[in-house]
C-alpha cells in the first residue's frame, strides 16, 4: 500500500451504536490536526456506491459527541458483496481523492473494508457494535451504553413483576452472542440467564426452576433471554401453561441501540478514532483497532475475523450462584 495519505474518508456500517458520533469526530479532528483533509460517506457502503460522499471540518463534527446513533447514517449494502461493487467502491475512492478509510462497524463492515483493501484503498476498522462479540478486542463501542440502557429498563419490569408476582422474560441484543444478556442478567440479579452459547434448550429447567423457588417464598422470577435464542412470547405462554404463575415476555429492542452514549463509550471511541488515523497516516491498512490490557492496539482484518470468542465460563458460574435463593 502507498504510503500518501492527504485525505481520509469516514463511514459508519451495519447496525448503529452510541459512540459512533464520538469515534467520527475523532476521526475529522485527529486528521485535521496532523493537515489532512476529511470526507465523509453517507449511509455506510451503500451511500459509497451512490457517492453520498461530503466534507467535513472541526465544525461539521462540534456538538455530536453526546448524540446517540450516527451523523453519518448506515445501510446494508447487498450490491457491495460482489466483485464488480467492491470494484466501483474503490473506483469511486479514487475519484473524490479518499486514499484511506475508516470503516466504524462489526465484523460485516470488517469484511467490507478487507475487500477494499484488496482493491487497493488503505482501511483500517474501528470496532462499534453493542454486541462485544469481535474477538480481537476486549471492547467494542456502544457495548457499555447499551446494557445499562437495558439494565435501566429491566429494573423497571421486576418493578412490576414483583407488584404482580409475575415470572418476566425480557429480551435482550446480542445478536448470537449472550454478553449483554450476561451482564444484565449479573447487574439486575436475574435468577435464570439463558445465553446462545450455552443454553440447552431445556424448558423443564426453567420451570422448575420457577416452581422451586415459589415453594421457597419466592414471589417474582425474572429470566434475561438473548436474542440469538429469541421466542420469548411463545416461551412466555409455556412456562405459564406449565406453572400456573402469571408469564409475560418483554422484548427491549432497538433501544438499546439509541440514547446518549456513556463517559465509556464516549472516551474509547474518541480514542479508537483518533488511533485509526494514526496508523493510516503510518502507512498501515487493512488493520482493525482493538483495546486489550489498558491499551489500543491493531490487528490485521484477516486475522482478526478468524479469532473466536467464548464467553468466560467464571462470570457464568457466579451468575447462577448469585441467583440462589
Amino acid at each position: 500500500m502507498a504510503n500518501k495519505m492527504d485525505t481520509i474518508g469516514v463511514l459508519t456500517s451495519g447496525g448503529d451504536a452510541p459512540g459512533m458520533n464520538a469515534a467520527i469526530r475523532a476521526v475529522v479532528r485527529q486528521a485535521i490536526s496532523k493537515g489532512k483533509k476529511v470526507k465523509g460517506i453517507k449511509r455506510g457502503y451503500e451511500g459509497l456506491l451512490q457517492s453520498e460522499i461530503i466534507d467535513m471540518d472541526a465544525r461539521t463534527v462540534a456538538d455530536i459527541i453526546q448524540k446517540g446513533g450516527t451523523i453519518l447514517q448506515t445501510a446494508r449494502c447487498p450490491e457491495f458483496r460482489t466483485i464488480e461493487g467492491q470494484e466501483k467502491a474503490a473506483k469511486i475512492c479514487r475519484e473524490h481523492g479518499i486514499d484511506g478509510i475508516v470503516v466504524i462497524g462489526g465484523d460485516g463492515s470488517f469484511a467490507g473494508a478487507k475487500c477494499l483493501a484488496d482493491q487497493g484503498i488503505n482501511t483500517i476498522g474501528i470496532p462499534g457494535t453493542i454486541d462485544l462479540d469481535i474477538a480481537c478486542t476486549e471492547y467494542t463501542i456502544g457495548f457499555d451504553t447499551a446494557i445499562n440502557t437495558a439494565m435501566e429498563a429491566i429494573d423497571k419490569v421486576r418493578d412490576t413483576s414483583y407488584s404482580h408476582e409475575r415470572v418476566s422474560i425480557i429480551e435482550v441484543m446480542g445478536r448470537n452472542a449472550g454478553y449483554i444478556a450476561l451482564w444484565c442478567g449479573i447487574a439486575n440479579g436475574a435468577e435464570d440467564i439463558l445465553l446462545p452459547e450455552t443454553y440447552d434448550y431445556d424448558e423443564q429447567k426453567l420451570i422448575n426452576n420457577i416452581i422451586e423457588k415459589r415453594k421457597k417464598g419466592k414471589t417474582h422470577h425474572i429470566i434475561i433471554n438473548a436474542e440469538g435464542i429469541g421466542h420469548s412470547t411463545s416461551m412466555a405462554k409455556r412456562i405459564e401453561a406449565a406453572t400456573g404463575v402469571e408469564t409475560r415476555a418483554t422484548i427491549l429492542g432497538y433501544m438499546q441501540r439509541g440514547g446518549s452514549p456513556t463517559c465509556t463509550d464516549r472516551v474509547h471511541a474518541s480514542m479508537m478514532g483518533a488511533y485509526a488515523v494514526d496508523l493510516l497516516c503510518n502507512g498501515k491498512s487493512n488493520r482493525v483497532v482493538g483495546y486489550k490490557g489498558d491499551e489500543y492496539v491493531d490487528f490485521d482484518i484477516t486475522e482478526a475475523l478468524a479469532m473466536k470468542k467464548d464467553i468466560p465460563e467464571y462470570q457464568c458460574q457466579i451468575s447462577k450462584a448469585l441467583a440462589l435463593l
